[in-house]
């Protein structure tokens, strides 16, 4: 028989609800039985013992809460009852040992990707377009139109096809309360000029001017950051002159980042052009010229070292820390066994997971730098009047991550195990191999555009809600913590890790499912669902209070 609950860790002292339990229910786990004094929710947790105010809550092993007034056991945790508590933390002398999971499966296994001249892999190729700043947005989107449809890299034909079709029908006095999208044909081809460009990306952004001269500083880091990607082969950065982020400024950042930068790289300073047309024709057939060459890149097997995974989640529920995260915690194990890198950023997220992560850090410089960012990022929210206690969304409590400590240790799990070899700032590329912390808010879009700044090639992203987030450079995979959300948003969805809630899959199994996607979607035999939908979010942090 399935089981309707579950306890995460030994320790803990609450009980999560696998499915939906009823007010009077007995429920029975590990030879002891609970009596619900509440309806709880599928996700939500319930306590297994009678707790009074001040009493510390465990899961996950750790201190994620405190009770606020007295509970029954068997009463379900709220935001009344509960209040977010961590440990301290410190930096202590600790001999991290980590059992490596056998990677005997995945032995002298290659993928295809773009070798780059300086050993990088990249998992596409992609052309980018860079604006130093937003008074270039518009060009961009004229460019991209003219470009995506004339070259077979537009997604949105279906939907004009949809309101034409609406238009012709209102002119002919038709009621259009019933037409759905399917009434309406594309006759649009959509194959591809260039076979071995995956796609044209536009990295429009509202930065660039007026702000501080350290916001223009940090954009010039991560542009630089995004011209000099391993997914990218190409760009042209359109400028209007007269901006605080001076094109010479990027240059210099993408020298500094890497003095053996060789992409064709066009620049176009819209003040000293003619006229705006002008400026546009040029830059179109100047990329075009481009996008020949790069298309003369093709794809060679690399070993998966040259792996780069990003793991990231968003529109997190009570089942993240228990099937999806656990699960790509796991493939991140197999890719750092494998000698592969992984990314864990989303230092909000990391509220209450912190020692053990220091614990693990092999450097001790490294493990002081990332108490450091973690404190002056606290402080920051704290002097505005928030703070990482403040993380948590209505959408993450009302499926029942209660506190941000919950939130956090489970959101900890997508890094897995494996000792932690470098912290990385925001927008610092990643150098060491294994698993690295790199400091970014927890907000999705700006988490996801500094994990590709540091280097990023494929981003795993949890969610139990459904978030239609990708990313410009780096394809992002969409992994589901449960069945429903599965089916509901089959779309946005790349991989399922339901199974694992219905007892179906161990989380090692669907761990190794994970790692062979990602071999698959690196090669490009697979396209994630974000990058056909042409979800390519891009969000710079300006380094102020962003959860």
């Amino acid at each position: 028989m399935k089981q309707n609950v579950l306890k995460v860790h030994p320790k803990d002292n609450v009980l999560v609800a696998l499915q939906n339990l009823v007010k009077g229910q007995t429920v029975s786990y590990e030879g002891k039985d609970y009596v619900l004094q509440d309806n709880i929710g599928a996700k939500h947790k319930f306590f297994e013992k009678d707790m009074q105010a001040g009493d510390e809550i465990i899961m996950y092993g750790v201190l994620v809460g405190k009770a606020q007034f007295a509970v029954p056991k068997g009463g379900l945790m709220t935001t009344d009852n509960t209040k977010h508590a961590s440990e301290p933390f410190a930096y202590r002398p600790y001999n991290y040992q980590w059992q490596a999971p056998d990677t005997s499966k995945f032995a002298g296994r290659t993928f295809n990707g773009y070798v780059r001249k300086d050993g990088r892999v990249g998992t596409a190729n992609y052309w980018l377009f860079i604006p130093t700043v937003f008074c270039e947005n518009r060009n961009l989107d004229v460019i991209r139109e003219a470009l995506h449809n004339e070259l077979g890299y537009a997604v949105t034909q279906k939907y004009k096809s949809y309101t034409h079709y609406l238009a012709e029908a209102f002119k002919k006095g038709e009621d259009i309360s019933n037409i759905d999208l399917s009434a309406a044909h594309s006759t649009q081809s959509s194959a591809r000029l260039f076979k071995n460009v995956d796609g044209i990306k536009f990295l429009n952004h509202q930065g660039g001017c007026g702000g501080t001269r350290q916001d223009a500083g940090i954009l010039g880091k991560l542009l630089a950051a995004y011209a000099d990607h391993p997914n990218v082969a190409g760009v042209t950065v359109m400028s209007l002159g007269c901006q605080n982020l001076q094109t010479q400024a990027l240059v210099d950042e993408i020298k500094k980042r890497n003095p053996g930068f060789d992409k064709p790289l066009y620049i176009f300073e819209q003040q000293q052009s003619q006229s705006e047309e002008q400026l546009v024709a040029e830059a179109i057939r100047k990329t075009f010229q481009g996008l020949i060459e790069i298309n003369k890149i093709e794809r060679q097997p690399a070993s998966l070292d040259k792996l780069v995974i990003g793991v990231k989640c968003g529109g997190s529920d009570g089942f993240s820390g228990i099937s999806a995260n656990p699960a790509v915690g796991y493939a991140s194990d197999l890719l750092v066994a494998l000698g592969g890198t992984i990314l864990l950023a989303e230092f909000p997220e990391l509220c209450g997971a912190e020692q053990q992560l220091i614990d693990r850090t092999r450097d001790a410089d490294a493990a002081k730098k990332f108490i450091r960012l973690m404190t002056e990022y606290n402080d920051q929210a704290h002097k505005v009047g928030s703070g990482f206690h403040m993380n948590p969304s209505p959408g993450n409590i009302k499926d029942g991550l209660i506190t941000d400590a919950i939130k956090s240790t489970g959101a900890a799990k997508k890094g897995g195990t494996s000792p932690v070899e470098d912290v990385l700032d925001y927008t610092e590329p990643v150098v060491k191999h294994g698993l690295n912390l790199v400091c970014t808010p927890g907000n999705d879009v700006e988490a996801t555009t500094g994990k590709a700044a540091s280097g990023a090639t494929l981003i795993l992203f949890t969610t139990g809600l459904g978030t239609p987030t990708g990313n410009p450079v780096c394809p992002t995979i969409k992994v589901a913590t449960n069945n429903a959300l599965a089916k509901r948003m089959a779309d946005i969805i790349d991989i399922n890790t339901g199974a694992v809630i219905e007892g179906e899959k161990t989380i090692e199994q669907m761990g190794e499912e994970i790692l062979e996607y990602c071999i698959k979607a690196a090669s490009g035999e697979i396209i994630p669902k974000a990058v056909l939908l042409n979800q390519d979010d891009f969000i710079p942090w300006k380094r102020g209070v962003s959860l």
